[in-house]
């Protein structure tokens, strides 16, 4: 079910959630009469779809699932004379650790996200769309079938939409909550009906993408942001964040772990994450004290309590080595072990892999088992450089960045937290060597290294 509903704190500013607590707020005639909802789809449909697509474009608007790319640039992908139907499809996976603020959207405000396709759809020239939902979000796959529904009963879906001469399709789509496919491509081969595993790019879904067609992948919030940037203009919605294209709009944040008021709260980008933590969520829990934090989800670098001052923005949190990610920040107080959270981050990804690439597949796996090693008692001090070693080949190495997201994080707390690792540790001579637990052809032609070698 959906989260507690809080009031807006003051350093919030609720635009993509505007409404959110309105009573019924998903129904089609609340959204029109007390939301002002569909005034900018109205526009859309009978707009130039270069206009549409330079007015995102200087909004700033970026990517707000994970990787932050600008939307309306990712639009002017899009061939001006496709053979192909061209898909508009909508990222509604949210399966980052940590992260639960899409299907507050879904859930709260469908038809905010249904206006946001409808503007996209026209910017790029689709006819057909989809939601590739979560299974598990049950209420969120609900709501958004209940407001399509009402959708194509008042004549913003189907054919001719608001009296135009464009036509949109949505379908939803439920996933079977497998990580990988919140990765586009890996999305696309599983809403086709196949594995979900990513693709090999070029060519990028822009130009050949679901079913071989010019496709657009979005995130839930980015589509969501579209039409009060339509309604407002683009120097509005750079206003609202820290006042450049870079950092323009707000942010919706998940909160969770060692703070005293965890939830979602939308900010404007650049308020820094001390007042996100302190002023916002209450700060820490009685008589602890912040450790770290993940501020963007379990595959972002950790940032130390001593640099909770860095702003909330894209940029600046490039600056310290880490990213905006889903926006999902987990909070660690001085009651948790660094190991823990490294083995607990590394045992997730090894078992989300999709195991097409052998550096995540085998790396993901081995990293796992030495980090258990390790807080099991059992590790050695070499042992904390093997698992460095093993994160920095797999990191950049495959086809989509699921080894990356493993990787980052443990790397980050192996460099700002090596002493907890070195006081589990035992001298080497004390412990069995680890080696690299490896499956199928690898894994003989390892053991037949090893005989050869035994044998010089």
């Amino acid at each position: 079910m959906s989260q507690r509903i809080y009031e807006a704190h003051p350093l919030e500013n609720r635009v993509v959630i505007a409404g959110y607590g309105e009573p019924k707020s998903w129904t089609l005639d609340v959204f029109e009469k007390k939301l002002g909802g569909y005034k900018a789809a109205r526009g859309a449909v009978k707009a130039e779809p270069d206009s549409l697509i330079t007015t995102v474009k200087d909004a700033g608007l970026r990517g707000l699932g994970g990787a932050g790319f600008p939307a309306g640039v990712k639009w002017s992908f899009i061939p001006k004379n496709p053979t192909k139907p061209v898909y508009l499809v909508c990222n509604a996976d949210e399966g980052e650790p940590g992260t639960f603020k899409d299907r507050q959207i879904m859930e709260h405000l469908p038809h905010r996200l249904i206006e946001g396709m409808i503007c996209a759809a026209s910017a790029i020239g689709s006819k057909t769309a989809y939601i590739y939902v979560r299974y598990e979000l049950r209420l969120a796959r609900e709501r958004l079938e209940q407001a399509i529904e009402e959708a194509y009963k008042a004549g913003y879906l189907g054919e001719n939409i608001f009296g135009s001469s464009r036509s949109l399709d949505i379908t939803v789509h439920p996933g079977a909550g497998a990580y990988i496919c919140g990765e586009e491509t890996g999305l696309i081969e599983s809403l086709e009906g196949d594995r979900g595993q990513p693709r090999l790019k070029p060519p990028f879904p822009a130009i050949s993408g679901l079913f071989g067609g010019p496709t657009i992948v979005n995130n839930v919030e980015t589509l969501a942001h579209v039409p009060g940037i339509l309604n407002n203009g683009p120097e509005w919605f750079v206003k609202l964040g820290n006042g450049t294209p870079r950092g323009a709009g707000t942010k919706l944040l998940c909160v969770s772990g060692d703070v005293k008021r965890p939830g979602f709260y939308e900010i404007p980008l650049g308020l820094p994450l001390n007042s996100l933590l302190n002023d916002i969520c209450g700060g820490p829990l009685e008589g602890r004290k912040f450790k770290a934090c993940y501020p963007g989800g379990s595959s972002s670098p950790l940032l130390r309590a001593d640099e909770f001052d860095t702003p909330m923005d894209f940029d600046s949190l490039a600056a310290k080595k880490t990213m905006m990610g889903s926006g999902a920040v987990i909070v660690i107080d001085d009651s948790r072990s660094i190991p823990e959270m490294a083995m607990r981050t590394a045992r997730f990804y090894a078992h989300e892999s999709c195991g097409q690439c052998v550096p995540c597949r085998e790396g993901t796996k081995w990293v796992s088992k030495m980090l258990k090693r390790l807080t099991m008692g059992q590790g050695s001090f070499s042992d904390i450089d093997k698992i460095k070693s093993a994160c920095n080949n797999m990191a950049g190495k495959t086809i989509c960045v699921l080894s990356d997201a493993c990787a980052m994080p443990v790397v980050s707390m192996l460099e700002k937290f090596r002493p907890e690792f070195e006081a589990i540790a035992k001298p080497d001579d004390e412990v069995q060597p680890a080696l690299p637990k490896i499956s199928g052809q690898m894994a003989a032609l390892m053991s037949l290294v090893r005989e050869r070698q035994t044998q010089k």
